[in-house]
């Protein structure tokens, strides 16, 4: 191992070193500054005679005499299923007061694409007990589902609800030999006080045994934003592959992870791409957003929901932009919703999940499943469009029907996507909320639904029932 006293520039959280020999990409360095610390850091680049170097710690206290130790390997996770409990900083190092982490084997934080031969489709439910995505936006196994949110809406609270509720229903019912369920909850340039409300929330609920949780603060240095996520994904990865874990990534706040690639990328002048974030940021997000999946001959799974807050409330922003190009679908917050008291505020209209399909129905969820989610689409769009008309017309000049569509809006907001964040509702229960709302409708317009599910499912009004018997 060689060491170099040869740094020659310090820029933001760059270092810049001369060297005599090759030096790999990602390889790890340590820097010991003249008072003794000892500081981590990351080559980012690596040419004839220099280098660059990330440091993880930030760059206070190196100076030119400095000395940079080459380690000759590539950052690596220390794994073990005893992880799960453990609270952990951006870098990996518990910060929960617990013993040192004593490691089943230790993995490379870049990851192994699957092989796309081996990736199996995704199709068995997860149950997030949040009716506006369980019933609208299914999510499935081995999915990558993002939120997308902005500014001031409670997206850690539905974060923290998902981490508490989330099952994997059909598992539970069996034998108790199927897969367990962990969460692995990332985040990224959060604040003091919102790491103290998730730890509270994972702490008092009881979540925090089956969760393995990374903290990196605002305050930390942007370079380990950049590794927080590999981490968690490659804890996840050992925990779905290698001890059969379903495991649920919740990764917040990605818009944080992406303002760290465009400050380090100017610092190393690269030049910028689409509002100053760099051109390889579609790349980079891909590498994280796509090491979700189920692999052939594998119990487990990694699913991923990376929450991200739209700048400026905007979704062409290349953040969501690219997110949206690399993901399966997307679970929108809304301001309007959450300005009603909404809890939580997902408007169901403009959010997808593209592989809600393969995951539903008969033997996954329920056969009425499909039927039932599309109607009361069609039915809140209808009735959202209603409204615009009822501020020019006025309600009185609507008809009967019309007003029978406003009012589902009004009831599929206050009763179906109300919930609050600490009610759990199992798919049957949001199913037959569903069915609760379409009964208002006449059974003429329920044209999504097959005759059969109607005759089964359809709540005949008590008054008109009384009406028919006299």
């Amino acid at each position: 191992m060689k060491e170099y006293q040869t740094i020659t520039e310090i820029s933001g959280p760059l270092v810049f070193a001369e060297v005599d020999e090759p030096v790999g990409y990602d390889e790890i360095v340590e820097i010991e500054t003249p008072q003794g610390d000892t500081l981590r850091g990351q080559v980012l680049e690596s040419s004839e005679g220099i280098v660059s170097i990330q440091v993880f710690e930030g760059t206070g206290g190196i100076d030119r005499n400095a000395s940079v130790r080459f380690l000759g390997e590539t950052m690596k996770m220390p794994v073990t299923e005893d992880l799960l409990g453990r609270v952990l900083d951006g870098s990996g190092n518990p910060i929960d007061g617990g013993p040192e982490i004593v490691p089943d084997k230790r993995q490379d934080i870049v990851g192994e694409a699957i092989n796309p031969f081996s990736r199996e489709y995704p199709e068995e439910f997860i149950q997030t007990g949040v009716s506006a995505i369980d019933g609208m936006n299914t999510l499935v196994r081995g999915q990558k589902l993002p939120i997308f949110s902005a500014s001031g809406l409670p997206h850690n609270e539905l974060a923290l609800q998902i981490a508490r509720q989330a099952t994997v229903p059909e598992e539970e019912e069996g034998d108790g030999e199927g897969s367990e369920f962990a969460v692995v909850f990332g985040a990224m340039g959060i604040t003091a006080e919102e790491a103290n409300e998730f730890m509270d929330d994972f702490e008092r609920t009881g979540a925090l045994e089956r969760s393995v949780v990374f903290m990196n603060l605002a305050d930390d240095p942007a370079v380990e934003r950049q590794v927080t996520p590999r981490l968690a994904l490659t804890t996840a990865e050992y925990l779905a592959f290698e001890e059969d874990y379903h495991v649920l990534v919740i990764l917040t706040d990605m818009t944080n992870y992406c303002e760290a690639l465009r400050e380090i990328g100017a610092a190393r002048e690269e030049v910028p791409g689409r509002r100053g974030y760099p051109g390889y940021m579609y790349t980079d997000l891909a590498q994280l957003y796509e090491r979700a999946g189920r692999i052939e001959g594998k119990e487990g799974s990694v699913t991923q929901i990376p929450i991200l807050t739209m700048p400026g409330d905007d979704d062409t922003h290349p953040i969501p932009d690219l997110t949206g190009y690399i993901t399966e679908g997307q679970i929108m917050m809304d301001r309007d919703l959450n300005s009603q008291g909404i809890e939580p505020p997902v408007n169901v209209l403009p959010s997808l999940s593209r592989l809600m399909d393969d995951g539903i129905g008969e033997g996954l969820t329920r056969e009425d499943h499909g039927d039932v989610s599309d109607q009361m689409y069609a039915a809140y769009a209808e009735g959202e469009d209603l409204r615009d008309l009822v501020n020019i017309v006025g309600r009185e000049a609507l008809s009967e029907r019309d007003n029978k569509f406003l009012d589902f809006a009004d009831r599929f907001e206050e009763e179906f996507v109300q919930q609050g964040y600490d009610t759990n509702r199992s798919i049957d229960e949001t199913l037959e909320l569903g069915w609760d709302l379409l009964s208002d409708l006449p059974k003429t317009e329920l044209n999504r639904i097959d005759e059969e599910l109607i005759e089964e499912h359809y709540r005949e009004d008590e008054t008109a029932e009384a009406v028919q018997a006299d």
